[in-house]
């Protein structure tokens, strides 16, 4: 018999689990060997980053804009719309709450020397990026912009194909070693006498964003409601077994015959329906950039950084960018994202190892805000699509 194949987000728990319990008696010779394996890990992501930005945003927008169509830019400008809401949305919502949440904070001072003092790994490789992260996010824009201008799509093609390995990359080498590496960084914290308040405040933050993220579909479905002269209750009701199936599955991709028919019941046309289902599940990520708001924010309460406002709010606008390109793979925006927490945010490699697990802990919450969001953006697309046909 085979075994049920165990999903990330279960792997990524026991990752935490084990790292906790070995910590706590662990000799620190073993715990050197995934010190040393962090170490690699993370220069390899320094050295990816870059090309990962290149891979998956170039072609993005290459592809937005030879489909130049009227109903294909409004689309994606409600799509980009809706995700800066609930960027600031998020961060405005945080910073009134985690002052006090997270007053406690964590003596980064012990975190941030473990490995320093107690758990040196054996040996690292330096893995210096091709360029920096800036230069590949201006390097990107300028390509996919030229592209478009282009008749021939021979570039088009070659860095489609480039977005194909970027994507097998990450599927195939980060993804699965993220829960080996989560095992260390918790064993690390476990042995610095961290963790229990690390853990405490992760649930105090998971909580906060999942109570947002259930008001973000509210004011969506309101917002799509008075446009379209719909109930909103009525029609959020109505994808509710979209929300279900990406819970499950994860992916916004998988879930999209649901949410298509989903949105056919709310009584939008087929034809708007299948065109703006499909394009919204690539380009519409409200859940997962409300996610990364609220996590790069805590973050920053638990090393006690100040927070730069106008840092943050270029952050934000830079998000709803990347998120459009994000590949749909388990765990695929937040590491889209890593460019720009480090450029932008100044992340390091520990505080990103925290933004990841924070990330996946509630990775099918925020597909399901996702495709749930989508179905709010359909109902929109269907009155303007009706008001244009009547106009005509």
């Amino acid at each position: 018999m085979k075994l049920p194949k165990i999903p990330l987000l279960g792997k990524v728990v026991i990752a935490i689990i084990l790292g906790i319990i070995v910590g706590l008696f662990a000799p620190v010779w073993f715990a050197r060997i995934f010190a040393t394996f962090n170490s690699l890990f993370g220069n390899f992501l320094s050295f990816i980053i870059p090309l990962i930005i290149i891979g998956l945003i170039t072609p993005a927008i290459g592809e937005l804009g030879r489909g130049a169509g009227r109903l294909l830019a409004l689309t994606a400008l409600i799509a980009y719309l809706s995700t800066l809401f609930s960027g600031f949305f998020t961060f405005l919502s945080c910073q009134a709450v985690f002052p006090k949440l997270l007053s406690a904070g964590i003596d980064t001072q012990i975190l941030n020397g473990a490995e320093e003092v107690v758990i040196k790994p054996f040996f690292t490789i330096e893995m210096p990026p091709v360029m920096d992260v800036m230069p590949a996010l201006i390097l990107s824009f300028c390509i996919g912009l030229g592209i478009t201008f282009l008749k021939g799509d021979t570039l088009q093609k070659a860095f489609q194909e480039f977005r194909e390995i970027i994507t097998m990359i990450i599927k195939t080498i980060i993804i699965p070693f993220l829960p080996l590496y989560i095992f260390g960084m918790f064993l690390s914290m476990s042995i610095s006498g961290q963790v229990y308040s690390v853990i405490v405040l992760f649930l105090k933050v998971i909580l906060v964003i999942f109570i947002l993220h259930i008001l973000l579909l509210l004011i969506q479905f309101l917002v799509a409601g008075a446009i379209a002269g719909r109930n909103p209750l009525k029609a959020l009701k109505g994808m509710l077994p979209a929300y279900a199936t990406a819970l499950g599955t994860s992916s916004s991709a998988a879930t999209i015959p649901v949410t298509l028919q989903c949105a056919i019941n709310n009584k939008v046309n087929p034809a708007i329906a299948s065109f703006t289902v499909p394009l919204c599940a690539t380009i519409h990520l409200a859940g997962s950039t409300m996610k990364i708001t609220g996590f790069a924010l805590a973050i920053q309460y638990f090393f006690g950084i100040p927070v730069d406002l106008p840092a943050f709010i270029g952050f934000i606008f830079m998000l709803g960018i990347i998120m459009i390109a994000a590949p749909g793979v388990p765990g695929g925006a937040i590491m889209a994202a890593v460019g720009i927490l480090q450029s932008i945010l100044g992340f390091n490699e520990q505080m990103i190892g925290l933004m990841i697990t924070l990330y996946i802990a509630i990775d099918s919450f925020g597909t399901a805000c996702n495709v749930t969001g989508d179905g709010a953006i359909a109902l929109i697309m269907d009155k303007i699509a009706r008001k244009s046909h009547s106009a005509a």
